[in-house]
């Protein structure tokens, strides 16, 4: 029976939370490919993953919070907040696996904003 993509993309976080950028690279397949849109970046491989990774400017240790998880035998999304005791963060990550390992993930970095407040009397204030 083939390994479910939510419990690889479980695993891929919660190999991100030892901050061993390294060691992500076990559940990366060779061929692994990182698109973000917003920025039009491609980072290809689990080398350059990781290394982008240890040397982007951090406050601390990286702490990730898997807010949710969905998926099949080959795809899974997750939401995913995270934070360096300074920065705040939250991305949503669309994970494709083949065999076991994660061949391309496409992640999208919405940044807050505020309400606006021509809807304020249809909408509540979430905390």
């Amino acid at each position: 029976m083939p390994t479910r993509a939510p419990s690889i993309a479980r695993e891929f976080w919660r190999l991100m939370a030892t901050n061993d950028f390294d060691a992500v690279g076990r559940v990366l397949a060779p061929e692994f490919v990182l698109d973000w849109p917003q920025s039009g970046e491609r980072i290809r491989g689990a080398a350059n993953f990781a290394r982008m990774n240890f040397e982007y400017p951090a406050h601390g240790a990286w702490r990730f919070t898997l807010n949710r998880v969905v998926g099949s035998d080959d795809e899974a999304v997750t939401d995913v907040s995270i934070s360096d005791g300074v920065q705040q963060a939250r991305a949503i990550s669309f994970f494709n696996v083949e065999d076991g390992r994660i061949v391309r993930l496409v992640e999208f970095w919405p940044e807050p904003m505020p309400a606006p407040t021509i809807r304020a009397h249809l909408v509540e204030r979430m905390a």
